[in-house]
């Protein structure tokens, strides 16, 4: 659970709310102020949000993928999951529904975090 110390409390707090489209995606300021409250995490062209993770093992990234997979069914909204060179997991982020970025992608984002360490 996320503590008063946790940057990312304020997000692991929250739940996504469905999105299907018809709301604007994220300003460049309130990206930088979400991303503000990551750690590590980058936006690509204002519309991805993306963390590369570098693990010991090819089961240890099978066995984040899962616990993602978890969290992601349980909000409702579902992260790109690339596994390569054995041991390295890219997750990138996006609201594909408004063609950009949500607070939904940095809620789930912290939420990997909380998981991931």
């Amino acid at each position: 659970m996320a503590s008063q110390n946790n940057p990312a409390c304020s997000l692991t707090g929250k739940h996504c709310i469905p999105c299907e489209g018809g709301v604007p995606p994220l300003t460049e300021d309130r990206i930088a102020e979400l991303l503000s409250e990551l750690s590590g995490w980058t936006v690509r062209d204002g519309k991805i949000l993306g963390k590369h993770f570098e693990f010991r093992n090819f089961k240890e990234v099978i066995q984040v993928v899962n616990q993602i997979a978890d969290i992601a069914d349980a909000e409702g909204h579902h992260p790109d999951l690339y596994i390569h060179s054995w041991k390295h997991l890219d997750v990138k982020l996006s609201t594909h529904a408004i063609g950009g970025l949500s607070e939904n992608d940095f809620i789930l984002a912290a939420k990997i975090d909380a998981v991931v360490g």
